[in-house]
């Protein structure tokens, strides 16, 4: 059926100048203002024709939506205004003939103003001594919201919506001139777009949607004369109240006036004003909290990928611009994570029956080659209901500051602001990552001694966890033994600095006082106890960086999304320095250190774990030989724990798969978790290394050339 009048629009078109004129004329009266004259009148009428030729091509804010791997499923949403734009041929045309109905009867008959609108609202208002009736046509009330939509300032908001004469004739204005750039269906098709219809609903869809839980193709002329009803007064004519008179009495007008306009038959209108309306209320979910619950870890992934959105350039100048976009831009986002990887990351560190333990327990698992995190769970449940949880662990903590178990949603894995825990001898791979791309051999050998002085660390003198690490020490068998005094040695060979900085070229950021001065440029070559993992860390760190000695050397930035798409439809792209242009969600990848240098310390990192290096001797026995045993596989990694185990990690890789796994108390890192506790990384890691690649053909790492084994 046709959208226009049975009288067609065409007859109105010589009437044009001399409607405006008098419609100008009327509204003058109407609505006083201060003549503008001269320079000023002229800057005016500018401004006016360039803010409408931005209107022209401008676009309501849209609702993003966050998608699961398989790009079909939702996870949640991210908006200020719930909205997803909708083109005129997917919106019933029941609903595009209420809403002329209902709000401009003569819209296919006036080019902007109505100057009969005008003269009715002119002689109301004077009978009324007030504002009793309004005359704005549909492509006025556009205006005025895409006006208030685009504003990026409160000035620009409060100008859009200000009840004065000088906005009134501007809107006007720009009305007339929006007409001659854009038809009458594009005009429609926006403002079902942009209107709001109550209860967070911003256009069409979101009104179909939560009102009727269908698509506005579906709407029925019952539906869509309800729907229509509401843009007056959102509040008023709400039919979800609980007395539906005043919503009923509106549906009932704007159906007569469909007959009259000739879009529906007297008797199918009597028959509809006879139906109470039938509501099946649809509440969208926002942000990460909304999450499904049988998918309630994922909500960890879904804030470290809000996180990692407020960081990049791509997307705004700061973060809350960032943000913004993300609410407003109508993006579609997939996430980088693997369903299956997940499950087995969530089985094994007790998501469903452990998370009542101030103990976090936690594991990242990154792909090498990509820095795609595949997944991100730990012992704890995401909610923002924390009123329930038991009381800090922490005795500085003060009264009443609840404890983050069971439930939280702080990024306790990285990606947000916390700084992390520290990661003990995990940090190892550092020196001896830096040690090997500066030309040092893996024969590179040392008599370790239990204790060793550091006259370079000002006499700093550590030791060794145990005197079975004494002796003559290689590369491999000091790191499977995670022997100290071998490393704190080979750190100073290298010079702390440079490992150091070849840790931050790997992901790692200092986010406490004491890190930052310790890695500082006048600190950082006298940082001995570097080697030994005082700096904290995160999991999505240290899984990261491990993932880029599997991939031969070559570090990728982490990150949370496998796609990213404009509302569109076409991939998200920025810019980089030199001019390139990018998709957001590709891989960044950059060559850190040798890959020769990377397979002698991969050769190094099967030592701990009970494999067997192609090259060299581990020194017969190893910090966490049964992972080659679980894993099934070719594996390297390396364990680490602090002083007194207050916290306990295990980093493995395997060439697809590299995972980091902590155990410690966010809210208290002097509460050691003890020796009893420390297989459990280990474990964690294994266990989903051997989950996640069960099935898949088993992969060997490239072993080093004989140049670097020495």
């Amino acid at each position: 059926m046709s959208n226009r009048p049975l009288a067609a629009a065409g007859r109105f078109v010589p009437l044009l100048r001399a409607g405006l004129i008098a419609g100008i004329v009327v509204a003058a009266v109407a609505y006083p203002v201060v003549a503008l004259t001269g320079v000023g009148a002229k800057a005016t009428a500018h401004a006016v024709e360039s803010k409408t030729r931005l209107l022209a091509t401008a676009l309501p804010a849209e609702t993003s939506y966050l998608y699961a791997p398989d790009g079909k499923t939702v996870l949640t949403m991210f908006f200020e205004e719930y909205r997803q734009y909708t083109k005129l041929s997917d919106i019933s045309p029941h609903m595009q003939q209420a809403i002329v109905a209902a709000e401009d009867n003569r819209f296919y008959r006036h080019h902007g103003v109505d100057p009969k609108g005008v003269a009715r609202a002119f002689v109301a208002n004077a009978k009324s001594s007030g504002v009793s009736q309004g005359a704005s046509t549909l492509t006025m009330q556009y205006v005025r919201m895409a006006l208030r939509d685009s504003a990026s300032t409160p000035k620009e908001v409060q100008e859009a919506t200000a009840q004065t004469p000088i906005r009134k004739v501007k809107e006007m204005r720009m009305a007339v001139d929006l007409e001659k750039e854009l038809s009458k269906e594009d005009i429609l098709e926006r403002y079902l777009n942009s209107a709001y219809f109550g209860h967070r609903a911003y256009g069409i869809y979101a009104a179909s949607e939560i009102f009727f839980s269908k698509t506005p193709k579906e709407l029925t002329p019952v539906e869509a004369a309800t729907l229509a009803g509401l843009v007056k007064s959102p509040s008023q004519y709400d039919p979800a109240s609980s007395d539906q008179k005043e919503a009923t009495a509106r549906r009932n007008y704007v159906l007569d006036n469909m007959a009259r306009l000739g879009y529906l038959s007297p008797d199918s209108v009597a028959a509809a004003k006879t139906e109470p309306i039938r509501l099946r209320l649809t509440y969208p979910p926002n942000d990460c909290a909304s999450v499904p619950e049988e998918w309630n870890s994922w909500g960890f992934l879904c804030d470290y990928l809000k996180n990692w959105w407020s960081a990049q350039p791509a997307f705004g100048d700061n973060r809350l611009d960032r943000l913004d976009k993300l609410r407003r831009g109508g993006y579609r986002i997939v996430l980088s994570m693997d369903p299956k990887i997940q499950a087995a990351a969530e089985e094994n560190v007790g998501t469903k029956g452990n998370t009542g333990s101030p103990f976090a327990n936690g594991i990242v698992v990154a792909e090498p080659g990509t820095g795609r995190v595949k997944a991100m769970a730990v012992n704890r449940t995401y909610s923002l209901q924390v009123n329930e949880n038991p009381l800090s662990s922490n005795p500085e903590a003060g009264p009443n500051v609840r404890a983050n178990y069971p439930n939280t949603v702080a990024p306790l894995m990285g990606g947000g602001d916390l700084p992390g825990y520290q990661a003990g001898s995990t940090f190892k791979m550092f020196p001896m990552l830096a040690a090997l791309d500066a030309g040092m051999t893996l024969n590179t050998t040392f008599n370790a001694p239990h204790s060793y002085r550091s006259e370079i660390y000002d006499g700093w003198q550590p030791s060794n966890a145990s005197g079975a690490m004494s002796g003559m020490q290689t590369m491999w068998s000091g790191f499977g033994k995670s022997v100290n005094t071998y490393f704190v040695w080979l750190e100073e060979q290298v010079g702390a600095e440079r490992a150091v900085r070849l840790a931050e070229q790997l992901g790692l950021r200092w986010r406490t006082d004491v890190d930052r001065e310790h890695a500082s440029p006048s600190r950082a070559n006298k940082w001995g106890a570097f080697t030994l993992g005082v700096s904290d860390a995160t999991p999505l760190e240290m899984a990261n960086a491990y993932a880029a000695v599997a991939a031969d050397g070559r570090y990728c930035e982490a990150m949370p999304v496998s796609a990213i798409y404009n509302r569109d439809g076409t991939p998200a792209t920025f810019k980089t320095p030199g001019g390139i242009e990018r998709e957001v969600a590709k891989p960044r990848c950059r060559q850190v250190v040798s890959a020769d240098a990377a397979r002698a310390a991969t050769d190094a990192a099967r030592c701990p774990t009970g494999d067997t290096p192609a090259k060299g001797g581990c020194g017969g026995w190893s910090t966490a030989d049964s992972v080659r045993g679980t894993v099934g596989r070719p594996v390297a990694g390396k364990t680490g724990t602090t002083d007194s185990t207050r916290s306990a990690w295990f980093v493995g890789y395997t060439p697809e798969l590299a995972a980091a796994s902590f155990i410690s108390d966010p809210d208290n890192p002097f509460n050691a978790v003890g020796d009893g506790q420390s297989e459990i990384p280990i474990a964690a890691v294994a266990n989903t290394l051997r989950d996640a690649l069960k099935g898949k053909p088993v992969r060997d790492f490239i072993p080093p050339s004989d140049r670097i084994v020495g």
